[in-house]
């Protein structure tokens, strides 16, 4: 038994291994609701990590003019349960990017318990925003090659005005 809670197993397809605490869950021994986000984000965060994500000029260090520096808020997030967790369960949370649009893309979470049952999935989508004026921009090219490696295959891209 590991004493962390949470590794990346897999890159391609992207996979967390979550372990739930006694600390994510109430009196009855089921995870609070609020958990589930902090998993899901938790994973998108070892995602950004994996794909080598890093907001500003890191993108560009051969660029005589720096590009602004680039955040991604979250514009949308959805979650649904199919199954209670309760501790010491474990999921291997997938992560597929579905869906890039102009400004904003989804990644998917697909969240499996050992046995194969789907336990919750969601969906997160953050925008990009130039962060020091807090304003929408487009994807940079970087990012979006990098997600471009991730993007499940039985989805197609969209150049939506998001």
């Amino acid at each position: 038994m590991s004493d962390c809670t949470e590794e990346v197993v897999n890159d391609l397809p992207f996979i967390v291994r979550r372990r739930v605490r006694w600390s994510d869950c109430d009196p009855a021994a089921v995870v609070y609701t609020g958990r589930f986000t902090a998993y899901l984000l938790d994973a998108v965060m070892l995602f950004y990590r994996q794909i080598d994500w890093a907001p500003g000029p890191e993108w560009a260090p051969g660029l005589k003019v720096a590009p602004p520096k680039v955040g991604l808020p979250c514009k949308h997030m959805s979650l649904t349960f199919h199954r209670s967790l309760v501790p010491d369960d474990v999921v291997d949370i997938h992560i597929d990017v579905t869906t890039v649009r102009e400004h904003s893309f989804d990644l998917a979470a697909r969240a499996y318990l050992a046995d194969g049952v789907l336990a919750f999935e969601g969906i997160f989508s953050p925008v990009c925003i130039q962060t020091d004026a807090r304003i929408r921009i487009a994807i940079p090219p970087q990012l979006r090659a990098a997600l471009q490696s991730h993007w499940r295959t039985t989805s197609t891209g969209t150049s939506g005005s998001v």
